[in-house]
């Protein structure tokens, strides 16, 4: 959350002459609501679920660059599908860059009420050792995009 995931994936499909696909605006697309409604109105595991159709139906077909949200490889079966058909790339930045970051939006229901910093915290003590299986491993600087972009070109060798 934060790490620029859609902004840093649009630059890279660009580069590599891909399309581009935002999974969260795929899910909205889908459900008619946007995300938050979805998780005020069914619930977390209800999105989850919703979220694995559409990253396996993203991924499943011609090659592009798919932006996921943060909770999408958390779930074994997602993650599964994702490292089955995928290049995994892990974006990752310090918690004061994404603390930052996100104070720009308000519509990020796991920190609907809670000081970003310490839901950041928490968030990162979980899902780190699980997003720490994706193949590549992206830091994420207070620097332009284009400097994270470049670094996963070089690690796709490319």
């Amino acid at each position: 959350m934060g790490v620029g995931k859609s902004t840093v994936g649009k630059r890279l499909a660009t580069r590599l002459h891909l399309p581009f696909v935002d999974a969260d605006q795929e899910i909205e697309t889908a459900a008619g609501c946007t995300i938050p409604e979805i998780f005020e109105r069914f619930g977390e595991p209800a999105f989850r679920d919703g979220e694995k159709r559409v990253i396996a139906r993203l991924i499943d077909g011609a090659p592009k660059v798919v932006a996921t949200g943060g909770g999408a490889f958390m779930h074994p079966e997602t993650r599964a599908l994702i490292l089955e058909q995928a290049t995994a790339i892990w974006l990752d930045a310090d918690i004061e860059v994404l603390a930052d970051r996100v104070r720009r939006r308000d519509d990020r229901p796991l920190l609907r009420g809670r000081d970003a910093r310490e839901a950041l915290r928490e968030l990162a003590a979980v899902r780190n050792p699980i997003y720490a299986l994706a193949p590549i491993h992206i830091r994420s600087q207070p620097h332009p995009h284009e400097a994270t972009v470049d670094a996963i070109l070089a690690a796709l060798g490319r």
